[in-house]
């Protein structure tokens, strides 16, 4: 995603326009909100503000909060959020929230420069991914030969278990400084030509069934210290759906445990930690966003692999075209299906009840298929 520092400049002059002449706006605004979203059937409650990045962030948040909160999504349904960048009118409803969900680890590069700007010093933020080791985006494993590579220093020896288990809500979300101290190097990220795909942080962790039981107790906290009278609450609602996690987390592992082979071609480098969490090797086409270009190298890279290795599927995604994972399946013999990151779900999955859940029983579907071809 490029965020240029003339755009972010451009973007907080914006802002405090904005917050200058907006005033305080209904409780009732569902703008930021994604199609399909609930839309809250009273104008004015004592329900908490939330305003989450993207669809994983309001998935898990909505869960969590029940019916004691209106939960936004600031990017649209069907929109990728690696390129979105939030709008005047997006800063404005930051602005007025309660608390603010975001994934972290460099997946919403505009987020220091926005909520350092903002005049609502009460807004709780909740970074979900803290606590979570994260894994390097850098080449992302081109080389395809070595695959203990996927194994090299990132070990995290499942140390994200008990953080779990023990969810310590001394994470203390309501302090700014969460988006500082998490040791990410987000200044890195603002050089001409960075992005998502030359060195930065992998923020895809939601694909980990495993991971997202973290994210989702980090919600809870933020929201319980938003509300702590509905704490309770909070934590019961946490609980099942972490159970569902849970119960997902268990099928991922049965499902590749025998499978005749642990590795799979993707699109784009999204699927580390779904990878890593179940010893599996994931050999992508290109780096950690799906808008990057592979370059004929890389191409080349995975027409040896997918021959060498008699790859039978080329996974692609949605949201994004299909064409390079259908060159590559043209070139090898092989046949194309999608393995989708949940960055955002279309206007089609969310008309039909898809929720992240049901995407990532699809995904594991798609890669018991693939692993026993």
């Amino acid at each position: 995603m490029k965020f240029s520092k003339k755009t972010a400049l451009g973007l907080l002059f914006s802002l405090t326009l904005i917050v200058a002449g907006c005033g305080q706006k209904s409780a009732s605004d569902t703008s930021a909100a994604p199609t399909g979203a609930p839309v809250p059937a009273e104008t004015e409650t004592a329900k908490l503000n939330v305003q989450v990045s993207f669809y994983p962030m309001y998935e898990f948040t909505k869960n969590v909060a029940g019916d004691l909160a209106d939960v936004h999504t600031l990017v649209p349904a069907g929109m990728e959020p690696h390129d979105w960048e939030p709008t005047p009118q997006d800063i404005a409803s930051i602005e007025k929230a309660d608390v603010l969900v975001y994934n972290g680890a460099g997946m919403e590069s505009w987020i220091d420069q926005v909520t350092g700007s903002l005049s609502n010093t009460s807004l709780i933020q909740v970074e979900a991914s803290k606590g979570i080791n994260l894994l390097e985006g850098g080449e992302h494993d081109h080389h395809h030969e070595d695959s203990e590579a996927t194994e090299h220093e990132h070990d995290h020896d499942h140390a994200n278990e008990a953080t779990t288990e023990e969810h310590d809500h001394d994470h203390d979300h309501a302090d700014k400084a969460t988006t500082e101290e998490h040791d990410h190097d987000h200044g890195a990220e603002e050089e001409e030509g960075q992005g998502h795909d030359h060195g930065g942080l992998d923020p895809h962790v939601w694909l980990s069934p495993a991971l997202a039981v973290t994210e989702v107790r980090n919600i809870e906290a933020g929201l319980a210290q938003a509300a702590p009278e509905h704490a309770a609450q909070f934590k019961q609602n946490a609980d099942a759906y972490i159970a569902q996690l849970e119960s997902l987390d268990q099928d991922f592992k049965a499902a590749v445990t025998d499978s005749k082979r642990k590795d799979f071609i993707t699109q784009h480098a999204a699927f580390g930690y779904l990878a890593k969490e179940y010893d599996l090797q994931q050999v992508p086409i290109a780096g950690l966003s799906p808008e990057q270009e592979p370059s004929a190298a890389q191409m080349a890279s995975v027409i040896d692999f997918a021959k060498e290795h008699q790859v039978k599927t080329i996974f692609f995604e949605t949201l994004v075209s299909s064409k390079v994972s259908e060159t590559i399946a043209s070139e090898v013999g092989a046949k194309t299906a999608v393995l989708n990151p949940i960055e955002g779900l279309s206007e089609e999955e969310i008309a039909a009840g898809m929720d992240y859940i049901s995407v990532m029983r699809q995904n594991l579907e798609a890669l018991k298929l693939a692993l026993n071809e």
